[in-house]
C-alpha cells in the first residue's frame, strides 16, 4: 500500500485593503472554487456552511468574512488595531488550514450556500445591450483590481443613465472605495458605454 501523500504546508500572509477595517489573507492554496464568492455579516450566517468562516467568527472583534478564490478578507470593528491582531489572526488562520483545513462543509445546504454567494454578490441579468456591455468592462477591466484589493464588485441595474453596483469584502464601508467608485469605475463607465452619466452604490 502506497503511503499517503502528505501535502506541503498551506502559508498565509496578510495584505492591508484601502479599508482601514479589513485585512487580506491570502493562502496559498485555493480556499473556494474559482468563481464563488461567499459573505457572513454576522456570527449566524457561516453556521452550518463554512467551519473556516466559524472559527474566524470565535474571535470577538470579527464584524465580518468575506471568501473568495485564495483568500479571505476579515473585517473587525474598532475595538483592536490591526497592529495588536494581525500577526494572531493570521497565524490563526494558517494554523486552522494546515490542521482542520476545511473551508465549506460537504453537506452544507445549498440554500446557504446560495445565500452566502448572493451576499458576495454575483451580477445581475443582463436585460439590454447597454447591460452586458456595462458588465464586460467590470470583467474585465475593474473586477481584477477591485479583487486584488480583497474586494468584489457586481452590477446591479442601469436605468435613465445611472449604474448601480454592488461592493462587497474589503470594498463595503470603504471611505476611498467611494472616491475609486467616482474617480475610476465611473469615467470608465462614460468613456465605453454612452449613456453612462453616473455610478452608484447600492445601498447594503
Amino acid at each position: 500500500m502506497s503511503e499517503q501523500v502528505k501535502r506541503p504546508p498551506i502559508s498565509v500572509y496578510a495584505e492591508s485593503t484601502p479599508n482601514p477595517a479589513t485585512m487580506r489573507f491570502v493562502s496559498s492554496r485555493m480556499l473556494v472554487n474559482d468563481g464563488r464568492l461567499l459573505e457572513f455579516r454576522t456570527p449566524d450566517e457561516p453556521i452550518g456552511v463554512s467551519p473556516l468562516a466559524e472559527k474566524i467568527f470565535n474571535l470577538p472583534f470579527v464584524t465580518g468574512v468575506f471568501l473568495s478564490s485564495n483568500f479571505v478578507t476579515v473585517t473587525k470593528n474598532n475595538a483592536v488595531t490591526w497592529d495588536l491582531v494581525q500577526l494572531e489572526l493570521r497565524e490563526y488562520i494558517q494554523e486552522y488550514l494546515n490542521n482542520d483545513g476545511r473551508v465549506v462543509y460537504e453537506d452544507s445546504p445549498a440554500q446557504a450556500l446560495a445565500d452566502a454567494n448572493e451576499r458576495a454578490s454575483t451580477h445581475a441579468a443582463a436585460t439590454s445591450p447597454d447591460d452586458e456591455k456595462i458588465i464586460r468592462v467590470l470583467e474585465e477591466y475593474i473586477r481584477p483590481a477591485v479583487e486584488g484589493d480583497g474586494g468584489h464588485i457586481a452590477f446591479k441595474s442601469f436605468e435613465d443613465g445611472l449604474v448601480t453596483v454592488s461592493l462587497r469584502g474589503s470594498c463595503s464601508g470603504c471611505p476611498s472605495s467611494m472616491v475609486t467608485l467616482k474617480q475610476g469605475i465611473e469615467n470608465l463607465l462614460k468613456h465605453e458605454v454612452p449613456g453612462v452619466r453616473e455610478v452608484v452604490a447600492e445601498e447594503l
